[in-house]
């Protein structure tokens, strides 16, 4: 398919026109391409050779409009670090539509009802970092939006300093946030709030529709989808840094890429978002808010759902939806096939023992996948290694009760514990460079991030510890 036969869907203009405003896009000045993304274009039946097109430019920039497209912007609310904001929205997003149940979003396109005071602009590095790690953790395992691509432009906005305009053209099965069903709910509008969840039903939830007990069910399966979702990112070393409700996709996918980070040492208490002063969103907490959030959640759903069904489904989170998850996880990066009960130890005391170490997150995980009863490798790359030594002799005990082999232990581990990830100070050289109008480290980078688990010898410096002057990097909301 090119783009002279892409036709989009546009099923959410079906809901109530509260639940959106058709928003025309603002066009970027003297627009160009940074990088197109072929995988995200096979999800769309897009031929590659669309890259050439000059429309796609034009298609991310709001010139070229799609057939059946009605370009708009949804409407939500949601709790920014625990306090109510009762009128959110795309304030600087705005769909064109779907196909192959993949909804397009611009992510840059100018003002929309929803800016409030924000010009509805996004800075060049926040759009590189969101089109690159949306790719890295999809190829990770994890639940993610997609990119199709990324321009750049000579339009000057102001953040912390002057900064050029950029387009992402994001990609997602569901743009429906936690904060979406809130809207209606403080508002008293239930019946929408009832609309909204058949909608979203049929959109990421479809074996449910004819259930009479869908709504709660629906609300299980969010909760199961969210409680698998942060187990991964906490098993990858991801921090996601804004997880307000807002920010909380309804079908469990990771979404909104401002402040993150992957863990350079590792460290439980880390902050990535320079502006979450309390660290409400630390690495450590992750677990603890997505559950407040769920809450948050169930909230807004009480009018079609009983309050104290949800109130078990949501004790099942903290009981064993989430640490089951975790464990499986960690057992997963540990090389574990047999669920013994004294995992759970195991683990706690492996956090412990990175935590003391002072120990690059990932190098630890890849070089552990190749441990063959050697520690000296582990201790090399840790600052502490007399953590490691003793944890160690208790992951040894734990090995004696395994039935396969070292080799297959070792391969599934690395298939587990990735090589590549993308930490903030390699996506700060691809942004440095591209400012510079020099765009072949995004390309870099966007091929590492595709093969995480792969041997790549001409990117080995990419596979090391975090260089010590650029270790933990923080963001804010507007990086």
């Amino acid at each position: 398919m090119t783009l002279d036969n892409l036709t989009l869907q546009t099923e959410y203009l079906s809901l109530d026109g509260e639940f959106y405003e058709l928003t025309d896009p603002t066009p970027l000045d003297d627009p160009y391409l940074i990088s197109f993304n072929p995988m995200a274009a096979e999800l769309i039946d897009l031929d590659s050779s669309t890259k050439d097109d000059p429309r796609f430019v034009a298609l991310l920039n709001g010139t070229f409009i799609p057939k059946g497209t009605r370009p708009f912007s949804m409407c939500y609310a949601g709790h920014q670090f625990g306090n109510y904001a009762p009128r959110l929205g795309d304030g600087r997003a705005i769909n064109l539509g779907s196909i192959n149940g993949w909804h397009i979003q611009t992510k840059g396109s100018g003002e929309t009802l929803y800016s409030r005071t924000s010009d509805g602009r996004a800075a060049l590095p926040s759009s590189i970092r969101e089109y690159l790690m949306s790719e890295a953790m999809h190829h990770l395992g994890i639940p993610t939006t997609r990119a199709l691509g990324i321009i750049g432009s000579q339009t000057k906005i102001l953040r912390n300093q002057i900064e050029r305009g950029a387009i992402v053209m994001r990609m997602s099965p569901s743009w429906v946030r936690f904060g979406t069903f809130e809207y209606f709910y403080y508002f008293k509008e239930y019946d929408k709030l009832r609309s909204l969840t058949d909608y979203v039903i049929i959109e990421s939830y479809p074996h449910l529709q004819d259930d009479e007990d869908r709504y709660y069910k629906f609300f299980c399966e969010v909760v199961e989808r969210t409680a698998k979702l942060i187990a991964k990112w906490k098993g990858i070393g991801f921090n996601h840094g804004v997880m307000n409700t807002d920010n909380m996709s309804i079908a469990g996918l990771t979404i909104d890429y401002g402040p993150y980070a992957i863990l350079d040492d590792f460290d439980y208490g880390f902050v990535c978002n320079k502006t979450d002063k309390a660290g409400r969103y630390s690495y450590g907490d992750q677990p603890n808010v997505s559950y407040w959030n769920l809450t948050m959640l169930s909230k807004a759903l009480t009018p079609i759902i009983d309050k104290e069904r949800m109130q078990k489904k949501l004790d099942d989170f903290g009981n064993f939806l989430y640490p089951d998850a975790y464990i499986d996880v960690m057992r997963g990066k540990l090389g574990l096939a047999l669920k013994l009960d004294e995992d759970v130890e195991l683990i706690k005391d492996l956090i412990g023992t990175l935590q003391d170490s002072y120990v690059d997150h990932t190098l630890f995980f890849r070089t552990f996948s190749r441990y063959d009863g050697d520690r000296m490798p582990l201790f090399d790359i840790a600052m502490n290694p007399v953590p490691v030594d003793g944890w160690l002799n208790l992951y040894d005990a734990r090995l004696a009760k395994e039935t396969r082999t070292q080799n297959e232990r070792q391969e599934a581990m690395l298939k587990t514990n990735p090589k590549y990830v993308l930490k903030n100070y390699m996506l700060q050289e691809a942004i440095d460079l591209a400012q510079k109008g020099d765009f072949s480290m995004v390309e870099t980078l966007l091929y590492i991030a595709a093969h995480p688990f792969d041997e790549l010898p001409e990117f080995e410096r990419f596979a090391g510890e975090t260089p010590e002057e650029h270790k933990n990097i923080c963001l804010s909301c507007s990086s």
